[in-house]
């Protein structure tokens, strides 16, 4: 395989956790955020996980001071010039996403392949925002990251055999599960999940069923880990909204158009566990 060297550009836990993911699978990590006090936070929390995996006895101590000697928190873009892929992990804006892609193939070596870590939103746009439309993809894993075993592949119509080859390659490196999909929005995952949660605010607002039990009957009924409302506070109510807008925006599909309770909680900062508290309140 010819990657090495991972880029990865994204304050997020996303960002964080993907760079844990390559790193403790001997990539070399470099880690950019947009200030140099950031990207070395992301790297002391990337330690504090690593730490608990220590405690409870997955990994060695030196297993885990081996995959941070391979992380390096960069404030600079251009110290991504020599890495063999760089994933993207920033908001879920296209515009942004578009101006970084453009920055990147500008300040990437020819060889390098650029991928996003989106949810939803069409590579494509992405790709043609290079000159490097053939070496561009998705390449989505799921939080947490280092946890999940899937990482959707996602193949617009410009990528070439060869990109999907070796991001494959890298996922399975990273002891992954990866599945190609067309670049569609929600591609699988999501396209079959945001549906489910955004009909589970519906009965909530019908009044059929309280939170708590609503999420208690899908773990009981369905085997479910944890319940819709448990799960739309884990990924974000914002980023739940942007991702039905997505789906919405390509499909029309009414099942896709994000219920109104969970636009006012939005409004009202109520962002599920990220802003400690949404559905549930993670104060207490």
């Amino acid at each position: 395989m010819s990657i090495k060297r991972v880029g990865i550009v994204g304050s997020g836990i996303m960002g964080s956790g993907i760079a844990e993911s390559a790193a403790v699978n001997g990539f070399e990590v470099v880690l950019r955020s947009r200030a140099q006090s950031t990207a070395d936070a992301m790297v002391a929390g990337m330690e504090k996980s690593l730490n608990r995996q220590v405690e409870k006895g997955k990994t060695t101590e030196a297993e885990r001071d081996a995959a941070l000697s391979r992380v390096r928190a960069v404030s600079d873009l251009g110290e991504l010039a020599a890495c063999d892929l760089v994933i993207e992990s920033v908001v879920e804006d296209l515009a942004v996403k578009k101006h970084l892609f453009n920055e990147l193939d500008r300040i990437c070596a020819e060889h390098t392949l650029l991928a996003t870590n989106t949810s939803t939103l069409p590579v494509v746009d992405l790709a043609m925002e290079t000159g490097r439309p053939d070496r561009v993809c998705g390449v989505h894993f799921f939080n947490p990251a280092p946890v999940m075993a899937l990482v959707e592949l996602v193949r617009p119509l410009t990528a070439s055999a060869e990109t999907m080859a070796e991001v494959h390659a890298f996922a399975e490196a990273c002891g992954k599960t990866p599945v190609e999909v067309k670049d569609r929005a929600g591609f699988i995952v999501n396209a079959l999940l945001f549906p489910y949660l955004n009909n589970a605010v519906r009965l909530l607002e019908q009044g059929v069923a309280t939170m708590e039990d609503i999420d208690t009957a899908m773990k009981g009924g369905c085997g479910f880990p944890m319940g819709p409302f448990a799960l739309l506070d884990l990924v974000g109510l914002d980023t739940s909204v942007a991702i039905l807008d997505a789906l919405y925006d390509e499909v029309r599909d009414p099942n896709y158009a994000a219920m109104p309770l969970l636009r006012r909680m939005v409004a009202a900062e109520q962002l599920g566990r990220k802003s400690g508290r949404g559905f549930y309140d993670y104060h207490r």
